[in-house]
């Protein structure tokens, strides 16, 4: 028997305790594979990443810089078609008041309305999702 589904809706707001980013706009894109955060100044040092979530101009922007010495890179198609290299980590994401595991690759989003996207590798066994609906998570906050 499969455990329930939780049902999600098209946008949310969510939690990163790792990154020290609260009530953060997210997008649920079923469309999507893989999960994505807005990341400026990404660089490679001494084999470890080095990068700063979301910028100035993002009210929820805490100006840290977060080196990961675990990190890994993925080829991502973007929904133009085109192949890219992205740096991907490891971190947590709050959802419903459950804390989950969640990899995210890293990527400009500065064009893009939502900051972080959650694809199919992130829902798939746990969420349902209703278009219809907003705001599921937080809501019950």
């Amino acid at each position: 028997m499969f455990p329930k589904k939780i049902t999600i809706g098209r946008i949310d707001i969510a939690d990163f305790p790792l990154l020290g980013l609260q009530n953060i706009d997210i997008k649920i894109d079923t469309g999507a594979y893989t999960s994505s955060i807005h990341c400026k100044n990404i660089a490679e040092r001494n084999n470890q990443l080095i990068c700063e979530f979301l910028d100035p101009t993002h009210p929820n922007h805490n100006g840290e810089t977060f080196i990961f010495k675990e990190f890994d890179t993925a080829s991502v198609k973007s929904s133009n078609g085109m192949v890219s290299l992205r740096y991907s980590i490891k971190s947590k994401i709050i959802l419903f008041g459950k804390t989950y595991p969640i990899t995210l690759t890293l990527n400009d989003r500065a064009d893009m309305k939502f900051p972080i996207l959650i694809g199919r590798k992130f829902l798939t066994k746990k969420f349902l999702v209703d278009t219809e609906l907003t705001n599921q998570s937080y809501d019950k906050k």
